[in-house]
Parts: C-alpha cells; structure tokens; sequence
C-alpha cells in the first residue's frame, strides 16, 4: 500500500488561474504514479470543482485551495472556497442549459463525494478509490 502524502496549493479566485490548477494536479497524481483513466477523472474532477468554486464564491479576492491526499487505497480530492454558507447542490440541467452537470459528473466518475462547511469555508470533496493502481510516493516528497 502506499504511503500517506498530501499536497496542497491555493489559486486565485478568477477563471484564468483553472488551468493552473489542472496542470498541479495532473502532474502531482503523475509524482504518484497515478496515471491512465483514473489521473484523467481526478484532473476533470478537479477542473470541475475549480470552475465551480471559482464562479459561485461570492468573497472577493479569495483563494481556491485544492487539497490531494493519497492515502492507502483511496484518493481523496478537496477543493475550498471561502464562501461557506452556499452549498452546492446538484439539479437536472435541461438539454440547452450550458452548465450544471458538474456535480452530477463527480457523481458518476467518484466512488463518494459531498460538501462541509468548515469555521471560514466550504469544502467540496470526491473520493476515489485505487484498487489495482500502483500508486507510490516518491522519497524526495
């Protein structure tokens, strides 16, 4: 089983800065040894919930903070935002809407996911689990 490691970064609140986080966190799971389908879900999940916090934080110049913690046979991804009282909540988009299928994505693509509300933020979560992947943690981490 690997070991537990964690690595966490904050982004500004704006949308130019999701690509950042996509590439952190798509080159912290590649470290890991985490690649193929399951890098691909936890990057899109990540972007995901980025562009989630990023456009409904309603606290000016705030911080996104994305947490990855690899520990034993799961995965876990967090993204926070400091806007700790709006809940995400999913609902069926209509076919012309252009968004609100992102937390229905999380759903389908984690084995668990759901929010908190901590004493200044909120937190996203998506929990994946790593049967069958060889993960590692590098010695220089």
């Amino acid at each position: 089983m690997p070991a537990s490691e964690s690595s966490r970064f904050r982004i500004p609140k704006h949308r130019s800065h999701v690509p950042v986080a996509r590439q952190r966190v798509r080159k912290t799971l590649a470290d890991w040894g985490i690649t193929d389908e399951l890098a691909d879900a936890v990057t899109l999940l990540a972007n995901e919930l980025v562009t989630n916090a990023v456009t409904h934080c309603r606290v000016s110049y705030s911080q996104i903070k994305v947490e990855l913690t690899l520990n034993g046979p799961e995965l876990i991804l967090e993204v926070s935002d400091p806007d700790r009282d709006r809940l995400p909540r999913p609902h069926d988009s209509t076919p012309d809407e252009e968004g609100g299928r992102g937390l229905a994505l999380v759903a389908a693509l984690a084995a668990d996911w759901g929010c908190r509300q901590e004493p200044y933020a909120k937190c996203v979560w998506a929990r994946f689990e790593l049967e069958g992947v060889q993960a590692h943690v590098p010695a220089t981490l």
